[in-house]
């Protein structure tokens, strides 16, 4: 899902004026000069995101497998892709067993007269599995291994929220799981620092086009640009959700319906509930919404979550109010995780070199969709590919299948 406006972010890159932007030019011409692209053998191809291709690949001296971020080059800084700076200020100072490792960036010369003079690559640990990709293929998934998702999940997101970074984007397809059973969080593309204002009256502006839709919070949708840590804390609610339902639980088609599909679930966002929602943009300008609904986020969820302490953390995590959301560090307070089952081992699901990658996953489905419409029986005279039927015959063919599929599938994976 295709959905961040890449102008407007490029407008938010430009307008930060933290001294580590300003000198990664000199970083990364430090950098840049020791990892030379040709040192590795591509592989294949694992992902496809809003900012770049993503490549399973090889070092030729030592035979280990990296992933490769092949980085857009649309606007830059001294040849840098500048959608890409912040992101790699962001990952050089973590270090976590929850956060993807960055292990540096490459560069290959580029001879096309009409663009860059590099193409930039970031190179990171290569990771088995993806959990949308996990929840796709139908893995088995018991309980301690959801618990142990879930806490793995909260503690990387404790551990940027204690180094004041925002990730903003956190959904399935960017939750890997390496071959040990460690939980990386991954994608930092849209993250940032957490800006802290000099005055108690001025809350820091951040852009609001953040967040794939359908893990978008609700102070982001309704237009509030002061939003802070909560808004990846409604990210892990929606996921840990999907451990049990295996598909996104709020598949909103645009802004309004994702709103409404929040109200249906989450119930009222009214002043009364949210003191100062009613001077968000969007609040006030939308008139065709009705505000003052029922939650039915227990009775509606509660048949796929069947565990009872599960359902609470959901439930105590997907609230609108942002201010009363839990925080990572209460969550992982939670009775969820005190009671048994002890959270279990993730190595498993890398047992007989099995993987669980979104972008391949997809890959075989469509191949396989393909191939059985190519071998349904037809009548005389119906061409291959040919469906006939009430919507006048349209011919169904590979071309048709992939943009059904890629226009309901997310593909912004990216490492």
């Amino acid at each position: 899902m295709d959905d961040i406006d890449l102008n407007l972010l490029v407008k938010d890159l430009e307008s930060d004026s933290t001294d580590l932007l300003k000198s990664i030019d000199k970083d990364l011409e430090q950098q840049t000069q020791t990892i030379p692209i040709e040192e590795y053998e591509n592989i294949k191809k694992v992902g496809q995101g809003t900012f770049g291709e993503v490549f399973k690949v090889r070092e030729k001296r030592t035979n280990k497998i990296y992933a490769v971020k092949r980085l857009r080059t649309e606007k830059e800084v001294e040849g840098f892709p500048l959608t890409s700076l912040r992101e790699v200020i962001i990952l050089q100072q973590l270090n976590h067993e929850n956060i993807v490792r960055l292990h540096g960036i490459c560069h290959k010369r580029n001879n096309n007269p009409n663009s860059s003079r590099y193409d930039f690559f970031l190179l990171f640990e290569f990771c088995d599995h993806d959990l949308s990709g996990l929840l796709t293929q139908k893995a088995d998934i018991s309980l301690p291994v959801r618990k142990s998702i879930a806490k793995q999940l909260l503690t990387g997101i404790q551990y940027l929220h204690s180094n004041d970074i925002l990730h903003r984007d956190l959904k399935a397809s960017n939750i890997l799981i390496d071959s040990s059973g460690h939980l990386k969080i991954a994608d930092f593309g849209l993250a940032r620092f957490a800006a802290k204002s000099m005055r108690k009256d001025k809350r820091p502006q951040y852009t609001a086009t953040v967040v794939t839709l359908w893990y978008r919070p609700p102070e982001v949708l309704l237009s509030d640009r002061s939003y802070g840590k909560p808004v990846d804390l409604w990210g892990a609610g929606c996921i840990i959700a999907e451990l049990w339902t295996r598909c996104p639980i709020l598949q909103g088609e645009n802004e309004l319906a994702q709103i409404k599909l929040i109200l249906a679930l989450c119930g009222s966002v009214t002043p009364k509930l949210w003191p100062g929602v009613d001077h968000l943009d969007f609040y006030k300008k939308t008139t065709n919404v009705q505000w003052e609904c029922r939650r039915t986020l227990r009775e509606r969820l509660g048949p796929s979550i069947t565990t009872p302490s599960a359902l609470d953390l959901v439930d105590r995590l997907l609230v609108c109010n942002p201010t009363q959301r839990l925080t990572a560090e209460q969550a992982l307070a939670h009775e969820f995780f005190l009671e048994d089952p002890p959270p279990g081992d993730l190595s498993y699901l890398s047992h007989n070199g099995a993987s669980y990658l979104e972008f391949i996953s997809r890959q075989q489905q469509r191949q396989q969709q393909e191939n059985r419409m190519r071998h349904q029986p037809r009548g005389p005279g119906v061409p291959p590919g040919y469906r006939g039927g009430a919507r006048g015959g349209l011919p169904v063919t590979a071309g048709a299948i992939n943009n059904q599929v890629e226009s309901s599938m997310s593909f912004d994976r990216v490492y």
